[in-house]
């Protein structure tokens, strides 16, 4: 599933530790001035792609994509990668609305879309990073694919955060915060399922060396080879 566990340690610590440091930071601090930026900047056509992101983020959109995941992952039998994708998805679907309540944060005023609840984190931006993450590592194998692929899903994942911004859905730091939090359970959810993986393989491994016959089998392989 990861093909170099350690590098993907790091980078899972790194942005879950900046995940919980904007949390801890920009939690309860309103960025208007970047609210402001974004108003200055709108034009039709911007508004335009930052609703259809904005439809893109829904429920309606996000759910039937996972469920097609997920169910070619079980019809290919690809249970470990189907249980990191899940995980991930169930995982930060949870998070959104304890965070949500835990902070109660009001959202900016002018939204150009529909909204409701509370404003921290993004639920768009979360939906989006979690998803797209996930589903590029469930899907493709390590390797130079895996990682273009993967620059475009945190692409999508930033212009999705950004447009919520734009359209005054949500303070800025709540898309970053909801960015870094998708993508940290996408990974972490990776990293735990491959490394329960890979303990089971070691321990079925050591299992059967030491299960009755192998000794002399692997003895009997060794005379052969010297024969």
């Amino acid at each position: 599933m990861l093909g170099m566990p350690r590098r993907d340690a790091a980078v899972t610590m790194l942005i879950g530790l900046a995940t919980a440091a904007l949390f801890l930071l920009m939690a309860f601090h309103g960025a208007t001035a970047s609210i402001q930026r974004m108003v200055a900047v709108r034009s039709t056509s911007l508004t335009t792609v930052a609703k259809v992101f904005n439809a893109v983020g829904l429920v309606y959109v996000t759910l039937p994509i996972r469920i097609l995941i997920a169910g070619f992952l079980a019809w290919r039998r690809r249970w470990w990668h189907f249980a990191a994708f899940v995980s991930a998805i169930v995982l930060s679907e949870i998070s959104i609305g304890l965070l949500k309540s835990l902070y109660a944060r009001g959202r900016p005023p002018g939204s150009l879309v529909a909204t409701s609840g509370h404003s921290f984190p993004s639920g768009h931006a979360v939906a989006a990073s979690v998803t797209a993450v996930a589903a590029v590592i469930a899907l493709l194998p390590e390797g130079a694919r895996r990682y273009r692929w993967g620059a475009a899903a945190v692409a999508f994942s930033v212009l999705m955060g950004l447009s919520r911004a734009y359209l005054a859905a949500h303070w800025l730091s709540d898309a970053v915060a909801g960015v870094l939090l998708g993508t940290s359970w996408a990974l972490a959810a990776a990293l735990v399922v491959h490394t329960i993986r890979e303990r089971r393989a070691r321990r079925a491994t050591a299992v059967a060396s030491v299960a009755p016959g192998s000794w002399n089998t692997s003895h009997a392989e060794v005379l052969d080879s010297q024969g």
